[in-house]
């Protein structure tokens, strides 16, 4: 994958092209959304997923709701995008990327006072996003890189890679900078239940870039740990608090056995994913369908009437983070979130121990 983009703006169709996720690994299919309800299905449906991803879907949907916007007034207009904005918005709760970059496109549309001046600056806008997006994977990457020995075994839970990005990918994007760097890095993937996104997406990511790459069972991570056969654990983010870190489910079990194996837990996720508002017990975590777990194919693998939790994401401790690598650096215990976005400039990628 490496720089391959995974999600971008159509000029021809006017509308946003995308990896269509749910597809993979057995089909490569680029899907186009002209449409906000198609656009909220594709992110309901996981065609389009990932923190990052999501933010900058969100953006990309507000220039959307601006370019399809029937409004003659801009009054009109003003109220057809907003309305529209709101309900990407609050397509999925968890991730806080998705709502990040519907606001930072709306706000920009509600500088203009003229239509078509609304339509260029949300797009333009929007493009930022993604472009700012893969600069970010890429000095997460150069920053995180640093952290691992010349010759490791890393486990990831999930895909935080390119197809959870614009490009390149956040955990991932740190192992594939230290294979740039001439590192021995070998990946043991999760496959992550339910819908497989370990087995399915980050597998056909890393081999598609020739990265040593193995899956397990999500439940065999520990017994790995137990037998000194991972060194380190690497995940993504799609939302952090001042007091968590919100992850797929899963997350939080590697990072319990990872702390009692004496191993390193670190999360690479962009500032856009913090949340300085929020306490954990404030973040709704979705919860997803039945279906999900309960059939597999034409099979049905759950008794019908015996009920089914699917959350979608846990919440994992701060004191069980040995560190966060950002854009701007390596962030360690204590982490001081709101000191970090209050001094964190636009301009500043330094990788600061």
């Amino acid at each position: 994958m490496k720089d391959t983009l995974t999600l971008w703006w159509d000029e021809d169709e006017g509308g946003i092209r995308y990896i269509d996720q749910t597809k993979l690994p057995g089909e490569f299919s680029v899907a186009l959304c002209t449409t906000i309800d198609r656009l909220i299905t594709a992110i309901q449906r996981l065609e389009i997923r990932g923190a990052p991803a999501l933010g900058v879907a969100g953006g990309y949907g507000v220039a959307l709701a601006a370019a399809t916007s029937t409004g003659t007034s801009f009054k009109e207009f003003l109220h057809d995008v907003k309305g529209k904005a709101e309900r990407i918005r609050t397509s999925r709760p968890t991730a806080v990327n998705l709502g990040w970059g519907v606001e930072r496109v709306l706000a920009r549309v509600l500088e203009e006072t003229d239509i078509e001046e609304a339509r260029t600056a949300a797009l333009s806008e929007a493009r930022k996003i993604a472009d700012e997006d893969t600069r970010c994977c890429h000095a997460i990457g150069d920053c995180g890189a640093a952290l691992l020995p010349d010759k490791c075994t890393i486990l990831t839970h999930c895909n935080a890679g390119a197809l959870a990005c614009s490009s390149w990918g956040t955990a991932l994007g740190v192992i594939r900078s230290a294979v740039e760097r001439g590192k021995e890095v070998k990946v043991i993937a999760c496959e992550t239940r339910p819908l497989l996104q370990g087995a399915r997406l980050t597998a056909w990511e890393l081999a598609r870039d020739g990265i040593d790459v193995t899956i397990i069972g999500d439940s065999m991570a520990a017994h790995m740990m137990q037998t000194t056969q991972i060194n380190a654990v690497m995940v993504g983010a799609d939302r952090i608090t001042g007091d968590a870190v919100f992850n797929k489910i899963g997350t939080y079990m590697h990072a319990v056995c990872a702390r009692h194996h004496c191993i390193p837990f670190y999360v690479a996720a962009p500032l856009s994913t913090f949340d300085a508002i929020h306490k954990e017990r404030e973040v709704t975590i979705e919860e997803r369908g039945r279906d999900e777990l309960a059939v597999l194919g034409d099979r049905t693998l759950i008794p019908d009437g015996v009920p089914v939790r699917n959350y979608a994401f846990d919440a994992t401790p701060m004191e069980l983070v040995s560190a966060i690598i950002t854009e701007h650096g390596i962030v360690r215990p204590p982490f001081a979130i709101n000191a970090l976005l209050s001094h964190a400039g636009p301009k500043d990628n330094g990788c600061l121990k």
